[in-house]
């Protein structure tokens, strides 16, 4: 049964690493490919968003979405197999830095979940807006991927400190 647990673990660990990449590779990315904010102006066509476009964008965001949920649950699985969940969560004891970055995490999930998608939603037309809407929304969105761009690097240097944590803070 010891070995069932620890080949789960592993693949935990890798669907954990895979989902962070994507999850935090999407948020750098769009920091490079969008450095500042860029509003549409009320000349902006509102069908800018074509049928194949919207495709891809509903592709694209679903995978770096649903990324955050594979890092949140084998998180949390590998937390709970090694007995320290609770402590992580509660910021006690020695999983107390490896806590921090997982409230960053799951406040980066919160983040993304309840305010950058409702309103990215809008912005794209998966959900009818009229054009001040998607105006307001676009800036909203910017704003959210900026602050889970900037929370991504905390997060995960909490998470790698919580390895190393008696030596860095001990």
């Amino acid at each position: 049964m010891l070995e069932v647990w620890g080949g789960l673990e592993i693949i935990a660990r890798w669907l954990h690493v895979m989902g962070v990449l994507v999850w935090i590779g999407h948020n750098y990315a769009n920091v490079i490919v969008n450095p500042t904010y860029k509003s549409a102006g009320p000349e902006t066509p509102l069908s800018v968003v074509g049928e194949r476009f919207e495709s891809a964008l509903h592709r694209e965001h679903g995978i770096f979405r649903y990324a955050s949920v594979v890092v949140l649950i084998s998180g949390f699985f590998m937390l709970w197999h090694k007995g320290i969940l609770i402590d992580a969560l509660t910021m006690q004891g020695g999983a107390a830095v490896l806590g921090v970055g997982v409230w960053l995490g799951i406040l980066m999930a919160l983040n993304l979940w309840l305010v950058l998608w409702p309103h990215q939603k809008r912005v794209i037309g998966f959900v009818p807006a009229d054009h001040q809407e998607r105006i307001r929304c676009s800036r909203i969105t910017f704003l959210s991927s900026r602050t889970n761009t900037i929370l991504s690097f905390s997060a995960l240097f909490f998470m790698l400190a919580g390895v190393h944590s008696a030596y860095l803070f001990g």
